[in-house]
C-alpha cells in the first residue's frame, strides 16, 4: 500500500518553511476563504488598534499583533466569523513633529510660513510612507489582517464619523469652552489631555528650595518669615497666594537668628534640630497674614494679592505644609485665585519663554530660568535650604520638551459628568490581569478629569464648531458636509474636510448678525482612534454602516500594551460611553512591554534593537510569536533575545518537528495509511490509551486557557505535551513504530491532528506545514489549511480517570531509577537483575506499566520494596549543634552523645515527616525528644545496591553481576555500535542489511549468545562471524574490542 502521508524530512529550516506557507496561503486565498467558510456564523469581534505608520515598525509592534491574532484564529477555528479589519492612526502630534524634523522646522512659526495647506500635504504623505514596512512585517508573522481595505482616521468618512459623534456630545452639553490651567507643551504650542501628560513622565533633577516669605502684617509682622517650599523656582515670579490648610497647627519657631513659620508636624524634616517654637497657631488663624512677594520683576495690578489663604489640598505629607500658589500655573492655585479674587500674571509666552525685557529672566525658557533666580534669592538671603530633587516630571509625550500647566481656553468634553456611567461600564468590562481593572485604570477613572480635547496645530480632525463674529455665544456643532452644504448652501460633497480648506468655509444664518466661522482648533487625535468602532464604517452617513456598526459593536475583545490604559483603552471607553450609554468592548488585554535582553528599553543610542523581520528570517515567526504569547507572564516587561528564542525553536518547535518526522517515515515504511482499520481505543495497550486520554484532557485544557485569554499556561500545557509525548510515548513505543505497529501509528496519528489544530492559532506556519504533508495528504475530505479545520472538541468518553497519575508515577519511578544509576555509575545499556520500588507504586501501576518501568530501567524485573530499605541503606545520625544549643544550651553535649549513640535507622524513620525521637536519655527527669532540625543523618546504600530516596519515595537497583547480565549488557553496546554504522552508511530505516563481525573474548561470546536479538534490532537478514564484505561499511569501536561490516541486502 503506498503511504498517505508526504515525505517530512528530519531537518527543517523553519524560516524558509515560514515563507512557503505564506506563498502557499497567498495562492489559495486561505485568510479570505477563512471568512467566507463562517459566513453567516456567529460573529465575534476585535477592533485592531490602528499604529501611526509614519516610522518603522519594531519588535514591541510584533508582541500586540501576535496576540491580534492568536485570539482571532482560535475563535475561527471554533466556529465564530471573526472579521479582521485593520486601521492606520493618521494624525495627530507624532506625524506632525517627525515631519518638521525631516523639514528641519522649529516650531509653529516654520509652520505658518511654509504653509498649512503644504504642511498637512507633507503629514499625509508620511503616513503613509511606511505603511509598505508594516505590510511586510504582518504578513511575515503570520498575521491575518485585512490591509487590503483598512480604516484610515484621515479618510473623510472617518473625519465625518467623527464630527458626528462630537455633535452628540455638543448636543448633551459635555463639549464647551473653558478657561483653565492645563497641561501645555510650549515647543508644540498646544495643550495636552492627561492621558497624554501620563505617557510622559520623565524622570528629573530639579532645584528643591525652602524660600524665606517675610511677614507684612498679622502678629508676626517684621518679626518672622513664612518658609514655603517648591521645585518651580520659575514660578516664583508670578506668586500671588500662599495656602495653609485651616486645622492643621502651625508653630512660630526661632533658632536665636531668626523666625520662621511652618507646619508643627514638618519643622524637623524642614528645619532640622535646635529650632525652639515660640507659638502655635492654627491654619485657620494665617489667613489674612500678608507677606512680601519673593520677586518684584512683574507689575502687579492691584493690591488683591500676597496673602495667605486656606485650602484643602495642603498636607503635611512634605514640604512646609505652606504651598505657594501662582495661578497661572497650578490647577490648585488657578482655582483659588479665582476663589479669592486674585488677578492672574503671566510673564510666559506661549513658547515658553518669559516676557523679553523682564528683569533677570526676560527671554529665558521657562525652565532655564531657575538657576538665575535661586542664586537671586540666595543673594538677597531669601532663600533657606536648595537641594536638588529627584522627581519624575511630564515632558510632551512627543517631542519631550518639559510641559507647563498654563492656563489658556481649550475646548473640553466633561468626562467628569459621565463618570458614574464610565465606573459603571468598567464594572461589566473583563481585564486580563484583573488587577488592571480597579487598580491602574480604576484609579484612572476614579480621578477622572475633564477632557482637553482641542489642539493648536494643524493636521488632525478639526474641531467642527463655528462660532458668530458677531456674537461668540452663538455656536454651531456640525456632523457632517451634508450639513454643512445645507448651512453654506452649496455643495461641498467633495471638500477635504481638514485645514486649511475648512477654515475658509463661513455661512450665515437667517435672522442673525454676523458671520460663523470655524473655531481655529483641530482635536486630540486619540478621540479619532476612540471612535473607530463606528467610524470605520463611516457611521452613520455611509450607506449600510449603520448595519456592519451594529454587528461588530460591542467588541469582544481588544488588546494593546498596558500604556493605553491611559490612551486607546480610556478613548474607546470615554467615547462609546459618552455617545452611545455602552462601553466598546468587552474584554481587554493589557500587555507589559518588551525590553532589550539587557533588560533596558530597545533604542538605536543603546545598539541594543532588534528588527522585527531579520529576527524573524534568523529564528522563524513562530518562535518569535512563541516568546510573545507564552514565554513568562505577558502582563509583565520581558526580556526578548536570541538565546530565548533559540531555546523556543529547540525544546517546542523542532521536538514537535522531529516527532511528527518519525510519524511519516515509519508510517510511510510499514505503508499505513490513516485510513487503515485500527483497534478500538479501548483494545490498544496502556500507553496508547494514556496518550488518547491525555490528549483529550489537554484539549479541554486548552481551550479553556484560551478562552480566559490565558496564553502563557497554554504554552506550558503544549510544551510539556509535546516534551511528554516525544520523550516518554514516542521514546516507549519506538520498537512497535519499527515494527509497523497499527495501533501505535493510529494513536499517534490521531494525536498529532489534536496537537497540530491546538498549537495553529500560536504556531501558525508549522503547524500549517504539518497539516499540508500529513493529514491534508492523507485525507482528501481534511479541511485545506489547518486554519480552516475545526477547532478540537474533548471525547470524555476515552478519558479514563487516574491513568494519567499512574503514568506520572510511572515516570516518576524511571527517573529515580535512572538518577540510581547515575550515581552508581552503571550505564542505562547495561541490564540489572531487578528494581525494588515503593509498596504504593507497586500496587497503583499495574503489570502494563511495570512492564514499561522494567524496559525504561533496563532492569529484569520490578518488585516492592515491602519495607526492605532498612536493609538496603545504612544510616549514621550526629547532632545538629546549631540547633541543640539552642534548646539544650549547656546540655548540648550530653543530647549529642545521645544521638550519636541512637539507633540511626529508627532515629531517621522517627523523624521524618516532621515526627519525633526519644532519646535514650533524661534532663530534669524528662526525656529529651529531638527533630529533624536536631539531626543531622546521613545513608548509603548498603554493598551491592543503588538507592536513590526523593521526597518520601525509595527506588533501589541490584547491582549484582553474573556472566549473562554483562553478556546481555556488552550485546547493547553492539546494537548502538550497529546502529551508529547504519546511520553513518546512510542507510535508510527501512533498509534490511547483511553484517560480518569480528572480535574475541567475552564481547565474542556475547555477540553469539545475543546474535538474533541484535539482528532483529538492527535489520540484518545476516550475522556472521567473519571477514569484512566487500564493499561494505566497516566500523571499529576499539574500547568494546569489535569491527563490524555491513552491506544493504537485496530486497
Amino acid at each position: 500500500m503506498t503511504a498517505a502521508y508526504r515525505p517530512v524530512p528530519a531537518h527543517v529550516d523553519l524560516p524558509a518553511l515560514e515563507r512557503d506557507i505564506i506563498a502557499l496561503w497567498e495562492n489559495e486565498g486561505t485568510f479570505e476563504e477563512s471568512l467566507a467558510r463562517r459566513e453567516g456564523a456567529p460573529r465575534w469581534t476585535f477592533y485592531e488598534g490602528p499604529p501611526t505608520a509614519n516610522g518603522t515598525p519594531g519588535v514591541h509592534h510584533v508582541e500586540a499583533r501576535v496576540f491580534k491574532d492568536v485570539f482571532p484564529r482560535f475563535r475561527t477555528m471554533q466556529g465564530y466569523l471573526v472579521e479582521r479589519k485593520g486601521g492606520w492612526d493618521c494624525h495627530g502630534l507624532p506625524v506632525e513633529i517627525a515631519v518638521e524634523k525631516e523639514l528641519g522646522f522649529n516650531g509653529k512659526p516654520d509652520i505658518e510660513a511654509f504653509g498649512v495647506a503644504e504642511f498637512n500635504a507633507k503629514c499625509r504623505e508620511a503616513v503613509l510612507r511606511n505603511v509598505d514596512l508594516f505590510e511586510q512585517m504582518t504578513e511575515r508573522m503570520g498575521y491575518w489582517v485585512d490591509t487590503d481595505d483598512p480604516y484610515r482616521t484621515m479618510d473623510t468618512s472617518y473625519v465625518e464619523s467623527v464630527w458626528w459623534a462630537l455633535q452628540q456630545i455638543f448636543d448633551k452639553g459635555l463639549l464647551a469652552e473653558d478657561y483653565r490651567v492645563a497641561p501645555y507643551c510650549p515647543r508644540c504650542g498646544t495643550g495636552l489631555s492627561d492621558h497624554e501628560v501620563a505617557q510622559g513622565y520623565e524622570t528629573v533633577v530639579d532645584p528643591s528650595v525652602y524660600v524665606r516669605f517675610p511677614l507684612t502684617s498679622g502678629p508676626l509682622a517684621g518679626e518672622a518669615s513664612l518658609l514655603v517650599w517648591t521645585t518651580t523656582p520659575w514660578t516664583l515670579v508670578s506668586n500671588a497666594l500662599v495656602a495653609a490648610k485651616a486645622d492643621i497647627t502651625y508653630v512660630a519657631v526661632s533658632d536665636g537668628h531668626e523666625t520662621l513659620v511652618v507646619a508643627e508636624p514638618l519643622v524637623e524634616k524642614a528645619l532640622g534640630e535646635g529650632w525652639t517654637v515660640d507659638a502655635r497657631f492654627e491654619g485657620s488663624e494665617l489667613e489674612g497674614w500678608q507677606y512680601a512677594r519673593p520677586f518684584d520683576l512683574v507689575d502687579w495690578p492691584d493690591d488683591n494679592a500676597h496673602y495667605v489663604v486656606t485650602e484643602d489640598y495642603v498636607t503635611t505629607d512634605d514640604g512646609s505644609g505652606l504651598v505657594h500658589q501662582a495661578p497661572a500655573f497650578g490647577a490648585d492655585d488657578f482655582a483659588s485665585g479665582k476663589r479669592n479674587g486674585v488677578a492672574m500674571v503671566n510673564p510666559i509666552d506661549p513658547t515658553g519663554h518669559f516676557e523679553v525685557g523682564l528683569g533677570l529672566v526676560g527671554g529665558a525658557f521657562f525652565k532655564k530660568a531657575d538657576a538665575a533666580l535661586v542664586e537671586d534669592l540666595q543673594r538677597r538671603g531669601l532663600l533657606f535650604r536648595h537641594l536638588p530633587y529627584e522627581h519624575t516630571y511630564p515632558h510632551c509625550w512627543r517631542c519631550h520638551t518639559p510641559l507647563m500647566y498654563y492656563a489658556s481656553p481649550a475646548w473640553y468634553v466633561r468626562t467628569t459628568a459621565a463618570k458614574d456611567a464610565l465606573l459603571r461600564e468598567n464594572e461589566g468590562t473583563s481585564w486580563f490581569p484583573e488587577t488592571i481593572k480597579w487598580g491602574r485604570y480604576g484609579d484612572w477613572l476614579q480621578n477622572n478629569v475633564d477632557w482637553s480635547l482641542s489642539r493648536n496645530r494643524y493636521w488632525g480632525t478639526p474641531l467642527p464648531i463655528w462660532r458668530n463674529d458677531a456674537d461668540p455665544s452663538r455656536l454651531v456643532c456640525v456632523g457632517s458636509l451634508a450639513e454643512l452644504s445645507e448651512l453654506t448652501g452649496r455643495d461641498l460633497s467633495d471638500l477635504d474636510p481638514h485645514r486649511p480648506y475648512i477654515d475658509d468655509v463661513t455661512f450665515t444664518v437667517d435672522g442673525e448678525d454676523g458671520t460663523y466661522r470655524r473655531v481655529p482648533e483641530v482635536i486630540d487625535a486619540w478621540f479619532d482612534s476612540g471612535s473607530m468602532p463606528f467610524a470605520q464604517w463611516g457611521y452613520p452617513h455611509v450607506p449600510g454602516s449603520e448595519e456592519k456598526f451594529r454587528q461588530a459593536f460591542p467588541a469582544q475583545y481588544i488588546c494593546e500594551a498596558i500604556d493605553q490604559t491611559r490612551g486607546w483603552f480610556y478613548s474607546l471607553m470615554a467615547v462609546s460611553t459618552l455617545v452611545f450609554d455602552q462601553n466598546s468592548y468587552e474584554n481587554v488585554v493589557c500587555l507589559g512591554h518588551i525590553l532589550a535582553e539587557d533588560g533596558r528599553k530597545m533604542s538605536k543610542h543603546l545598539g541594543n534593537i532588534l528588527l522585527p523581520v531579520p529576527l524573524m528570517d534568523e529564528h522563524g515567526a513562530d518562535a518569535v510569536r512563541w516568546f510573545m504569547a507564552c514565554s513568562g507572564s505577558p502582563w509583565q516587561a520581558r526580556r526578548v533575545g536570541h538565546g530565548a528564542l533559540q531555546e523556543i525553536v529547540r525544546k517546542v518547535l523542532l521536538t514537535y518537528w522531529n516527532t511528527v518526522a518519525f510519524h511519516a517515515l515509519y508510517a510511510r515504511t510499514a505503508g499505513w495509511s490513516p485510513s487503515d482499520p485500527a483497534p478500538a481505543v479501548a483494545e490498544r495497550p496502556v500507553l496508547d490509551r494514556w496518550l488518547v486520554s491525555r490528549t483529550q484532557e489537554l484539549v479541554s485544557e486548552v481551550t479553556t486557557c484560551l478562552e480566559r485569554f490565558d496564553t502563557q499556561r497554554t504554552g506550558a500545557l503544549l510544551s510539556q505535551f509535546v516534551d511528554d509525548l516525544s520523550n516518554w510515548y514516542v521514546r516507549r513505543s519506538r520498537r512497535r513504530f519499527w515494527e509497523g505497529d497499527p495501533a501505535a501509528l493510529a494513536t499517534l496519528h490521531e494525536t498529532l491532528d489534536v496537537l497540530t489544530r491546538l498549537m495553529a492559532p500560536l504556531t501558525p506556519f508549522v503547524t500549517e506545514r504539518v497539516w499540508q504533508d500529513l493529514f491534508r495528504a492523507a485525507d482528501p475530505d481534511a479541511a485545506p489549511s489547518v486554519h480552516l479545520a475545526s477547532w478540537p472538541v474533548a471525547d470524555e468518553t476515552v478519558v479514563v480517570k487516574g491513568l494519567d497519575d499512574q503514568v506520572a508515577l510511572a515516570r516518576r519511578i524511571t527517573e529515580l531509577g535512572r538518577a540510581a544509576r547515575a550515581e552508581a555509575k552503571v550505564r542505562t545499556r547495561q541490564p540489572l537483575r531487578r528494581a525494588l520500588v515503593p509498596s504504593r507504586a507497586w500496587d497503583q501501576l499495574g503489570d502494563a506499566l511495570r512492564a514499561e518501568v522494567c524496559d525504561e530501567l533496563n532492569v529484569g524485573a520490578l518488585e516492592s520494596l515491602a519495607g526492605a530499605s532498612g536493609d538496603l541503606v545504612e544510616y549514621s545520625a550526629k547532632g545538629n549543634f546549631r540547633s541543640l544549643g539552642k534548646r539544650f544550651g549547656k546540655q548540648t553535649p550530653a543530647v549529642a552523645a545521645a544521638v550519636a549513640s541512637a539507633d540511626a535507622a529508627a532515629l531517621a524513620a522517627g523523624t521524618a515527616d516532621g515526627g519525633t525521637y526519644a532519646l535514650d536519655l533524661l534532663i530534669d527527669g524528662e526525656p529529651v525528644t529531638v527533630t529533624a532540625d536536631d539531626v543531622i543523618v546521613s545513608e548509603r546504600p548498603r554493598e551491592g545496591w543503588a538507592v536513590v530516596n526523593d521526597q518520601g519515595e525509595t527506588v533501589a537497583l541490584d547491582l549484582e553481576l553474573d556472566a549473562e547480565l554483562i553478556r546481555a549488557g556488552a550485546a547493547r553496546e553492539v546494537v548502538r555500535m550497529l546502529q551508529e554504522a547504519r546511520k553513518n552508511a546512510g542507510l535508510e530505516v527501512s533498509d534490511r542489511i547483511r553484517v560480518t563481525w569480528t572480535a574475541s573474548g567475552d564481547i565474542a561470546e556475547a555477540i553469539r549468545a545475543h546474535s538474533a536479538q541484535i539482528a532483529t534490532e538492527v535489520l540484518a537478514v545476516a550475522l556472521e562471524e567473519g571477514p569484512a564484505l566487500v564493499d561494505g561499511f566497516t566500523a571499529t569501536d576499539d574500547d568494546l574490542g569489535v569491527t563490524v561490516c555491513l552491506v544493504k541486502a537485496p530486497a
